[in-house]
């Protein structure tokens, strides 16, 4: 007999792209390739919501629940009266898998996946708003209630225990995968060249991918990378910033300006799915001088496009990383300075770098983690 597994993916209405969303849509799409015992019952609400993709539309194993209940509403709800629960809106079902710990209340077991509690370490990088709805989410009785929860490194998994009180056994440690579209590409390859073109990406570059806010330490590069420009052996070398503004950015917008080199800055926006294989392997160097990370995708994904990475040596990127990156302290903008001009003058260090980073990627698959999460569900439900 199947098992039927709720699926809260509420989440995705936005469209966007951040790492949780891109975790759901990932994570969905290999549960449905490496088992045929599941039905998934996709919960999907909200007043406005754009497409869920069509494989899934069309799979036989899945079945949408769409619903137009504004969503602060129905979190409010749950928060406040703990109703409704997720069944009685979408039907029966053995298991409610939530891939983020905003899920609304349920008799049922539940697993739930944490990808980092950023926000109690560093609460002065939300805004208000965000503090409040970390706050309405009701993430500490989400976490003792669940059956199991899923953190996507040790580091998280520490987190849960140290902050929140969760014991070991109750939580397994599942490493997030990283898509297949993420591949070195030749130089001379005709749609990398186009793409550089049609973007003015005629000079060598420096790249940071991710959301603008506070946690990911921004100004700290843009003044490693003045330090860089001073030496006008590096007069040619570009800084550009890809994703989108988020919150509390007001700080990075004003370091920018303030930039010696403002005009080798650019701000390229938040790239499309099919544009940030080649922004990656249009690159010389991939940065990410990040704060906090619960897991961390972009230097993995720049490490599968062989790009050599710079990154912070906190929270759970040296356990991500490991060795095939140069870890530096987020802190220090003379460590990311010397990082840039060993990596840009020294070949060799360039290589074992490239080198390292395309061996570590072997280690993060979706398939690895759907049969993980599936194995999950088992334990929790058996059948």
């Amino acid at each position: 007999m199947s098992k039927k597994i709720i699926v809260d993916v509420r989440l995705l209405s936005r469209g966007g792209s951040s790492g949780i969303e891109e975790y759901t849509t990932n994570l969905i799409d290999s549960l449905l390739k490496v088992s045929s015992d599941e039905e998934y019952l996709l919960f999907y609400n909200g007043v406005n919501k754009v497409s869920l993709p069509a494989c899934w539309l069309e799979n036989k194993r899945v079945r949408i629940v769409s619903k137009k209940i504004p969503n602060k509403l129905l979190d409010l709800s749950s928060r406040l009266f703990k109703i409704p629960k997720v069944e009685t809106l979408v039907g029966k079902a053995d298991l409610v898998f939530s891939p983020h710990f905003n899920i609304i209340g349920t008799k049922l077991p539940h697993v739930v996946t944490f990808h980092d509690l950023s926000f109690l370490h560093h609460p002065d990088f939300f805004s208000t708003r965000h503090r409040v709805w970390h706050w309405l989410q009701g993430y500490r009785e989400t976490a003792r209630r669940a059956a199991q929860c899923i953190a996507v490194s040790e580091f998280t998994k520490s987190d849960l225990q140290d902050f929140l009180g969760i014991p070991s056994e109750k939580i397994t440690v599942i490493y997030s995968g990283i898509h297949s579209s993420f591949r070195v590409l030749k130089k001379d390859s005709i749609d990398l060249l186009k793409f550089k073109e049609t973007n003015k990406l005629n000079k060598p570059f420096i790249l940071y991918l991710g959301t603008l806010e506070p946690r990911k330490n921004i100004p700290a590069l843009i003044r490693a990378f003045d330090l860089l420009k001073s030496n006008p052996s590096f007069k040619d070398f570009e800084l550009v910033l890809a994703g989108r503004v988020g919150w509390l950015s007001k700080e990075l917008l004003r370091e920018a300006r303030m930039a010696r080199n403002v005009e080798s800055i650019r701000f390229f926006g938040s790239p499309k799915s099919d544009e940030r294989a080649l922004l990656y392997n249009a690159s010389e160097i991939f940065v990410y001088p990040s704060f906090f990370e619960g897991f961390g995708f972009q230097p993995l994904e720049a490490q599968a496009c062989g790009v050599p990475v710079i990154s912070s040596n906190r929270t759970s990127l040296p356990e991500i990383l490991g060795e095939s990156a140069r870890l530096i302290n987020p802190w220090s903008i003379e460590e990311i300075h010397e990082s840039l001009v060993e990596i840009i003058t020294n070949r060799n260090v360039r290589d074992k770098l490239v080198s390292a980073g395309l061996e570590n990627i072997k280690r993060f698959s979706w398939e690895s983690t759907a049969k993980k999460t599936i194995k999950t569900y088992n334990q929790v439900v058996e059948i």
